[in-house]
């Protein structure tokens, strides 16, 4: 998990700069969870991290704070974020196991990346596309 640190929020409300900060936060070192998952045999070590509240924390800079949890709720922060006139802090809040794709494995051409699994292994359902009539 990656974020703007207190000091460049600072910075965006002091200069009234427009920058919409999107915070993918599982909870987690999400790539070295990923890496300990795939070529580790999922021995994870050292991985699950506590962050502060963002949206509590861009309040306390003055900016706007929007937390979403449900997949169904995305696009509408990305349209609010986008329409509000300052800056903007979205955490996406996301499932501690999900995996970011596409991923070079250490050693490998861009050719060997690994690509995410089609939506039947992600979500167990065979969309329309994929039903035999």
């Amino acid at each position: 998990m990656s974020y703007a640190p207190a000091c460049e929020l600072s910075t965006l409300a002091q200069e009234g700069v427009k920058v919409n900060v999107a915070i993918i936060n599982n909870g987690y070192l999400g790539m070295v969870r990923q890496w300990q998952q795939f070529f580790y045999d999922g021995r994870f070590s050292a991985t699950p991290m506590r962050s502060p509240d963002f949206v509590k924390l861009a309040e306390a800079h003055g900016l706007k704070g929007i937390r979403v949890t449900r997949r169904e709720d995305v696009e509408a922060a990305v349209r609010e974020a986008q329409a509000h006139p300052e800056t903007v802090v979205v955490e996406f809040r996301v499932e501690q196991e999900d995996s970011v794709y596409p991923m070079v494995p250490a050693g490998a051409a861009l050719n060997e990346m690994l690509r995410r699994p089609s939506a039947i292994v992600e979500t167990g359902e065979c969309p329309q596309s994929c039903r035999v009539s």
